[in-house]
């Protein structure tokens, strides 16, 4: 019979069958994994994209810590939307926010005092304490000398420069108390161009833009030479920077809590520039300014001399190299491993049915078109938790297609005359997959799925803005302090990981696939 013509063909299909007992650990450690992000006895502290942010999470995060609590940081999760999204699923138990973001964005109030907030926050089971002393609020800037030459101080004047070039944040132009409101109160002509924070200011000492959102504690301001313009027409609120927290809070972490709320009038703005200026001018980790914080709460934030910047391999093998790099893997290869196990089936059910063939292989096609950072914001409220499991969920979903694509097309371009051999042969149908059909699609099943595993390689680096890890995480930070070595340092062991997965496929190609079909 056909069967025991070609017995290594039938070997190394067995082969290919057995490959599903891989995936089971990986798939266990990812519940594993889970559970213990999940812990109660764990506060988890978040903070937003942007040096400051990340400043006063690890303030408190140490804050608590020194006073007996167990403490995680999930740094550079994203924007409001995402933080608020986190800390209302209970994914986060308190970050840094202000009070004309809670009360514009969040509640739709222009009332900003903290029993108002309070109120408004109450139902969600949130609340708002302990303002810590400083107000950062929005403002546009231009370059000194452009504003001089155009005799522009305030933003009213703006409204008469349609020549402007405007680069402004992402967040900002979607907020409801940011441009579309600014444009309306001010009549400005202007269409904005969308700009990562971070990079605006190298974009406007250069040349490229006129004009951009600033906040007004930015250690930038000065170094670029830059005039904020007064907003005239009161149309930005207070920001204060304060603690919003799950009311269980104070009593999960007493002890905690009650070092927490002396954070209260401790920073002024003179303290969170000099703070924001030693992380963006001189490279000082987040931690080392949170550290000499608490050493010296009563005086100005030294400017240590053992945090500046490291070189480029200092930071590529840094001490979380090892850490990156394990959740990374974790992202990549426990996602490829479930998309596997559920895309091949679905490529062999496409190709044995006309009829579910077009929703499949268009189901598959429209979730591959989804941006990654949208697909994550909405997981997140569908599952109720940001980090590993939403990262992973949406990673699978963007394995599909390779992977259910090349199985359907390598089983239906399968010539006609096999067919009708197996058939002819009294081969059940299950048999003509294991022993023919399957083992003839092996290779463009192989590559199907070599091209998903590059694909999340990539991919993966987005799960940071979650609070997910791996090598987006230093993307990110990279991004929020325009520190191009930093973006390197994740970048580059992504691009490496993603060349030795591609090589360990080609390899595979030879040992899976039987020697007649290479």
């Amino acid at each position: 019979m056909m069967a025991n013509s070609d017995p290594g063909t039938a070997c190394r299909c067995e082969r290919t069958g057995n490959m599903r007992g891989w995936f089971r650990p990986l798939i266990a450690m990812a519940l594993f994994f889970s559970v213990f992000t999940a812990s109660a006895d764990q506060l988890m502290v978040g903070s937003k994209r942007f040096t400051e942010s990340y400043i006063l999470g690890e303030i408190i995060t140490q804050t608590a810590r020194n006073a007996g609590a167990d403490v995680a940081h999930r740094q550079g999760m994203g924007g409001t939307a995402i933080l608020f999204e986190a800390i209302k699923t209970g994914s986060i138990d308190i970050y840094p926010d202000y009070t004309g973001t809670i009360a514009r964005q969040l509640l739709k109030t222009d009332a900003s005092d903290l029993e108002t907030l309070n109120r408004g926050l109450r139902p969600l089971g949130l609340g708002v304490a302990a303002k810590f002393g400083f107000n950062n609020t929005y403002a546009l800037a231009l370059r000194e000398d452009e504003a001089e030459r155009l005799g522009v101080s305030s933003v009213s004047h703006l409204s008469n420069q349609p020549e402007l070039r405007f680069g402004l944040g992402h967040e900002f132009l979607e907020r409801n108390d940011g441009w579309s409101g600014l444009k309306a109160t001010y009549d400005l002509p202007h269409s904005p161009a969308g700009l990562d924070h971070g990079l605006a200011y190298e974009a406007i000492a250069s040349g490229q833009i006129d004009v951009m959102d600033i906040y007004s504690t930015d250690a930038k301001i000065a170094r670029y030479g830059l005039r904020v313009l007064s907003d005239d027409k009161k149309y930005f609120p207070d920001y204060d920077a304060v603690l919003v927290y799950r009311l269980d809070v104070p009593e999960r972490f007493p002890e905690a809590w009650a070092a927490l709320v002396k954070l209260e009038g401790a920073i002024d703005a003179k303290r969170m520039i000099a703070m924001n200026a030693r992380a963006e001018l001189d490279g000082a980790s987040f931690s080392a300014i949170a550290a000499d914080f608490a050493k010296n709460s009563q005086t100005d934030v030294p400017q240590s001399t053992q945090s500046r910047r490291g070189s480029f391999l200092d930071k590529l093998a840094g001490a979380d190299f090892l850490r990156l790099t394990g959740q990374h893997l974790l992202l990549v290869f426990v996602s490829l491993g479930v998309a596997i196990v559920v895309g091949i089936p679905l490529g062999v059910w496409a190709a044995r049915s006309n009829a579910v063939a077009q929703p499949i292989l268009s189901a598959v096609g429209i979730i591959q078109t989804i941006p990654a950072l949208a697909l994550l914001v909405f997981l997140i409220p569908l599952l109720g938790r940001i980090g590993t499991v939403p990262a992973l969920v949406a990673l699978f979903l963007y394995s599909l297609l390779p992977i259910v694509r090349n199985t359907y097309s390598g089983i239906t371009d399968i010539a006609g005359s096999l067919r009708e051999s197996a058939s002819a042969l009294g081969l059940s149908a299950a048999a003509r997959l294991r022993l023919i059909e399957l083992p003839l699609a092996s290779r463009a099943i192989l590559a199907g799925i070599k091209t998903s595993a590059v694909i999340n390689v990539g991919t993966a680096t987005i799960a940071a803005f979650i609070g997910a890890g791996g090598y987006g995480e230093r993307i990110v930070t990279g991004l929020a302090l325009n520190d191009h070595a930093l973006l390197l340092a994740g970048a580059i062991p992504a691009a490496v990981l993603a060349l030795l997965v591609q090589w360990t496929f080609d390899l595979a190609d030879r040992w899976i696939v039987a020697e007649g079909l290479r």
